[in-house]
């Protein structure tokens, strides 16, 4: 198939956190699942718009024999599913969001707007313009039109739910972090830890009550972890019974309390830092992170003259079948996975003291049973997917939350992906290390027998990134400019469509409102001949977004999907603000659709087509 692209016995120290009794629950509520034992934002900065960059003329990727044809400049076919006002509507709330003052300023103006006009007309104006354009209704009811005309036009649905909530300035932050922070503002998880990435910080939380960027929210009980699920349960009905399949977005810090998810993703890292620690002792410090090695003799040498007792060597001879005498980062990870009760080895060195010293404090009997209830609201969500024929995608979140969230949904995707990914993860390349995790989770997923799904991304919480590492005075994570997250991105990919050839086990989806993107990808599927019709690559825009290129994909036969966001008006109000910031730098890059809208407005209006009506 081608494709035409038209251009235009361990350690005798104190016990550290023990993950293993929490994660085998997992595996209990799954009965007969298979347990494969292991071996061995985008800057503000821009692309160029379309007439900035050479000719479009003669950069098609056309190839001798070629079947399928993508024009994403032929807006008669990109636009047949807007009425002439939906357009208009499109090209007035483009140019609004170029003005950076009105993005800047958004939530002020729209609490006078309120004060102003009133609540009803307030959100009547919203439905007309902001709200109308990017967020499809109230409730799954409300959405179920767009729904079914969006797929008579060949583009499925990501549904999300999109009511954020915080802690009102009335409310006592404090009451919520008083167990994880400590009376100088540092999080209390041990007598060792220094204040960092994975930190609890009150001046984080102060800026987020003062920005519209992407925000975490500290729930003070479990009771709203649970509500938030059936919030998601009405989701993925909402998604099934189409004749595309579904996918609902799952926001993990809904399901879990962010505090618990910043202990986890302390742990995760100290444990992986400690790997490389040891790797570089050894002589394998330079090296991808797949390719360092400890050697278990050498290991226990260093081990023992740190003061350690008990056999590690041993331990890891008998629990691992290979006899190779080396393990890498996968086999490391054994020690915190749900298939070892190796608490006691959980323990990293102590330059300072001179000693190894417990990850972190034994969990609480509280916290073991916010654990246990995690588990449990995944594996519900999960079965109702599968049930429902609904895929889930776990959305990402800030770097200092990413560990655990990554771990607890590729232990999802463990259970529940082994014939195809049911469970799809994401991926932001603005980070550094997006194609560490990558390539690290690729390889587990080989080995342990599971498909893969990834949803990749350019990347949504930067300037909250950024702001929280200066403040905080650890490495940037982010990639300095817009060109070195799309190189990124593009090596991702590459990796991704590279397995998919091989294996077909692996999916991706390819988030991205980038023309080059897409381009790019159809090539390398066209090179490595994956078609359309297998359904191992799919593509996603934002609603309101770039639908000159979802609707001409969508109509040409490859799977792609609107991220749907739904909610009450005045709820979704903070959702729609985060997306301002977020977006800004495409907003303001946003020349070439409006270019096309208008395009199509004045070719209606000179056909007498200026009151078409979508025919579905």
């Amino acid at each position: 198939m081608w494709y035409v692209v038209k251009t235009g016995p361990g350690l005798t120290r104190r016990t550290g956190f023990n993950l293993g009794p929490n994660l085998k629950r997992l595996n209990a509520i799954r009965l007969g699942s298979n347990v494969a034992a292991t071996g061995a934002e985008r800057d503000t900065a821009r692309p160029k718009p379309p007439w900035e960059r050479p000719s479009r003329r003669g950069r098609g990727d056309a190839c001798p024999g070629a079947g399928v044809s993508v024009d994403f400049e032929h807006t008669r076919e990109a636009y047949k599913s807007k009425d002439s006002l939906e357009l208009l509507r499109s090209l007035v709330v483009f140019k609004l969001c170029s003005y950076d003052i009105l993005v800047d300023k958004n939530k002020e103006i729209m609490d006078l707007g309120k004060k102003v006009m009133g609540q009803r007309a307030f959100e009547q104006l919203m439905k007309m313009t902001f709200y109308g354009q990017f967020v499809a209704g109230e409730d799954h009811r409300a959405i179920r039109p767009l729904l079914q005309k969006n797929q008579a036009f060949g583009v499925g649905s990501v549904l999300d739910f999109s009511v954020e909530e915080d802690l009102s300035p009335g409310e006592d932050q404090e009451d919520v972090l008083r167990p994880y922070v400590s009376t100088e503002g540092k999080t209390n998880t041990g007598a060792d830890h220094r204040q960092g990435k994975h930190g609890m910080n009150t001046q984080c939380g102060e800026r987020r009550r003062e920005s519209c960027e992407a925000r975490t929210y500290f729930y003070a009980d479990e009771a709203k972890c649970d509500r938030n699920a059936e919030t998601f349960l009405e989701c993925i009905r909402a998604s099934g019974g189409g004749a595309l399949e579904g996918f609902s977005a799952i926001k993990m810090t809904a399901l879990a309390r962010p505090q618990f998810l910043l202990r986890l993703s302390e742990v995760l890292v100290k444990w992986r830092r400690f790997f490389s620690f040891l790797a570089a002792q050894q002589g394998y410090g330079n090296r991808e992170a797949l390719e360092q090695k400890l050697e278990l003799k050498q290991l226990q040498e260093f081990l023992s003259r740190s003061g350690a007792e008990g056999d590690v060597h041993g331990w890891f001879t008998d629990t691992m079948q290979s006899s190779s005498g080396t393990i890498d980062m996968l086999d490391w990870d054994i020690l915190i996975d749900s298939r070892a009760d190796a608490s006691h080895l959980l323990v990293v060195p102590d330059v300072g003291k001179g000693e190894l010293v417990p990850l972190l404090d034994r969990f609480t009997a509280e916290e073991e049973r916010q654990m246990k209830r995690i588990l449990q609201r995944m594996d519900v969500l999960a079965k109702h997917a599968e049930e429902n024929g609904v895929r889930l995608m776990v959305d990402a979140e800030q770097t200092y939350l990413q560990p655990a969230i990554s771990y607890l949904t590729l232990e999802m995707q463990r259970v529940y992906n082994g014939q195809k990914p049911l469970i799809l993860n994401t991926y932001q390349c603005y980070l550094k290390e997006a194609f560490t995790s990558l390539s690290v989770d690729l390889e587990r997923s080989r080995r342990q027998g599971w498909c893969l799904g990834a949803k990749v991304v350019r990347g949504a919480y930067m300037h909250q990134e950024r702001e929280r590492a200066v403040l905080l005075g650890y490495e940037d994570p982010v990639h300095p400019d817009y060109q070195a997250t799309n190189r990124m991105y593009h090596r991702c990919l590459d990796l991704l469509l590279e397995e998919i050839s091989l294996s077909r086990k692996a999916n991706v989806m390819v988030a991205s409102h980038n023309e080059d993107t897409v381009r790019h990808t159809l090539r390398r599927m066209n090179e490595l001949g994956l078609a359309p019709a297998e359904g191992k690559v799919s593509f996603g825009q934002l609603l309101g977004m770039c639908d000159q290129i979802s609707f001409p994909l969508g109509q040409a036969g490859f799977p792609v999907y609107k991220y749907v966001p739904y909610g009450p008006v005045n709820e979704v109000m903070p959702y729609l603000s985060r997306r301002a910031q977020e977006n800004r730098g495409f907003m303001k890059g946003a020349e070439w659709e409006r270019e096309l809208l208008l395009k199509e407005l004045k070719r209606r209006l000179g056909s007498g087509e200026i009151f078409h009506r979508p025919v579905f």
